[in-house]
Order: structure tokens, then sequence, then C-alpha cells
């Protein structure tokens, strides 16, 4: 009687270890199934905080797996329950449940492209990031104009103003602001050569000097191999004691800019009006791009001292201030003198 119940018991085991071996070979068959050939995209958000099992029953949902309790059971066996991710992910139906599974495990989450071109100031690169729908306009101004978020960053200035470097880059949405700002000036100091270092020492120049005159070089060019003739103008022009009088520096410098420079404010002090003030401003204006920094730190051999805008995005340049009148009347006011 004993040897027949062990016998029964044992049939028993065998029969419930072969259906469970089942069950996973054909859990693990579903695993790497895709609901389609023929894949269809979708933006799929995976929210802070949110639990495998309303995850699995969104993800049916949006059809993307055919069962929630399959890809649940899934997660558990292979012990990623608990790894999965939060943030947006670009997934497929061409996709199995397996890979699913596994891109939300890594975070490979989906990422917002947003361009930041040489020469934008603060006020652009917040309209640029916020476009992106990166973050909020006015919290990421806020935050870049912060005196304690530029002295944790090592920036000698009040605010990051010209240290979030012009480039390309790639973040995940819900990524707080200050971890987007961090990003881009960690992009400057990389970008920003050792060699560079050694020269501005040479030139004798702080590194935010060589920052804000990058700035204005940026600002006054239009065409990129004029940067280092309008840099060697610039500097030409402090080793006389001249003024740098560009307008640039001006237009930073009023509220609410409407677009038109008048007499007025050239003639208005501001700490960043060159035609007031001797030397460089106190920061930069606009985030200048590595052309414009080399520019500054290695500067054409010129002696000219005076350029003007021709029109066509170039610049006629002088070593005279009556030569620098010719081309005014020349190119600016029409060979009408006043």
């Amino acid at each position: 009687m004993v040897k027949k119940l062990i016998l029964i018991g044992l049939l028993l085991f065998i029969g419930l270890a072969g259906a469970t071996g089942l069950a996973y070979l054909y859990l693990m068959a579903w695993a790497q199934q895709p609901m389609a050939a023929k894949g269809q995209d979708k933006l799929f958000t995976l929210l802070p905080g949110q639990g495998l099992k309303q995850t699995a029953k969104t993800l049916e949902q949006e059809g993307l797996i055919s069962d929630a309790l399959r890809f649940t059971l899934l997660a558990r066996i292979d012990k990623k329950e608990k790894l999965l991710k939060a943030g947006e992910y670009f997934l497929s139906t061409a996709m199995t449940p397996r890979d699913i599974l596994g891109q939300m495990v890594e975070g490979r989450v989906h990422l917002y492209r947003v361009t930041i071109p040489e020469g934008y100031n603060l006020q652009q690169i917040a309209t640029a990031v916020a476009a992106a729908g990166l973050a909020d306009a006015n919290d990421f101004l806020k935050t870049a104009r912060n005196p304690e978020m530029a002295k944790q960053l090592e920036i000698p200035a009040d605010t990051l103003e010209g240290y979030l470097f012009p480039d390309t880059y790639y973040f995940p949405r819900g990524l707080n602001t200050a971890a987007i700002i961090v990003t881009m000036v960690k992009q400057f100091r990389a970008a920003f050569k050792p060699e560079w270092k050694a020269r501005a020492a040479e030139l004798g120049m702080t590194i935010h000097q060589v920052v804000t005159l990058a700035s204005i070089v940026e600002k006054e060019t239009g065409v990129a191999e004029e940067r280092p003739l309008v840099a060697a103008v610039f500097h030409n022009r402090l080793k006389k004691g001249m003024r740098l009088e560009t307008d640039p520096t001006v237009i930073y410098g009023i509220p609410d800019f409407d677009g038109n420079i008048r007499r007025k404010d050239l003639e208005t002090y501001t700490p960043y009006n060159t035609y007031k003030i001797k030397g460089l401003p106190p920061g930069p204006i606009a985030s200048p791009g590595a052309l414009a920094i080399q520019a500054v730190l290695y500067p054409a051999k010129s002696d000219y001292l005076y350029f003007v805008a021709k029109g066509d995005g170039t610049h006629y340049f002088s070593t005279t201030f009556k030569e620098h009148r010719r081309a005014v009347v020349k190119y600016q006011l029409g060979n009408k003198s006043h």
C-alpha cells in the first residue's frame, strides 16, 4: 500500500514537472513572437513608480504585446520585475516581448534632439530647449542665471552666459533642468582644450576674458573665415586702449531689445555698452563656438583697427579711421555722406 502511494506521488510529481516545463517552453516561445511582422512605431511612457502589472496592462492596451499576464510572468521568471526604468520608449509592434522588456530594463529611453547654434544667448537657448519639450523656458533661464549654479560649476560669473556650449544634444524627457545645463557646461569644458588654456595664459587672458571676447567675435562674424580678422581688430583696439565700440554688446545690455539700435542706445551707459566703457564687458553676450574661441586665441596677424559690414555677410577692414569712414559711406550710406 505504501509503495503504491509513493508511486502515485512520483507520477503526479513527474506530471506536474512536465506540465511546468511545457508551460515554461510555451512562455519562452511567446516571448520571441512580435505582434506583427511589419512594425507600427509607438511612443510608450513608463511613469515613475509604475508597477509591472500596470505596465504590462498598458502595453497590451497599446497593442504592443498580446498578453499582459504572460509579460508579467516573463519579467518575474527573468528576475527583472523591479528593474524597469521610467521614461519614454520608442517601441514597435515588430518587437518581441523580450526585446520590449530588455529595452525597459536597460533604460534605452527615447531621446529628443536639441541643436544650439553658435552665438545663441541664454534666452535663445532656453527657447530652443523648451521647443524640444525638454524644459520650461523660464525655469531654464532661472537656473542658468542663478549665481549659486554658476558657483557650483566653478564658472567665474553670476550666470552661465557663454558657457552652455553650442552643439547638438540628445536628452530624454523628464530630465531635470539642472542636468541639461550641467551637460552643456561639461561640453564646454571638453571643447576648451588644455593647449587653449596655456595659450590664454600666454596672452595674459583669463578663460572668462577669452570666452567674453569670443562671444563678441561670434556675434560680429557673418562669414566663418573672417573670425581671426575680427578677433585681430578687437585685440589691436584693446592693446591701444581704444574702446571696442561693438553693437552686439550694446544690444545685449538693452532690456527687451526691439530689433532697432538707436543713437540714444549708443549714448546710454550700461556695463555692456562698449561705446562707453573701456576694455571688455563684464561677461560673455552669447555662447561662442570652438572656431570663435580659437580665433581669439590665435588671431590673424594684422594692423586693422576697424571693420564695417558690406551687406553681403562680409566686412571691409581698415587700419585708419579715415579709411574706415570712407568704407562706412560706401557700404552703409550708399555713397551718401552725412
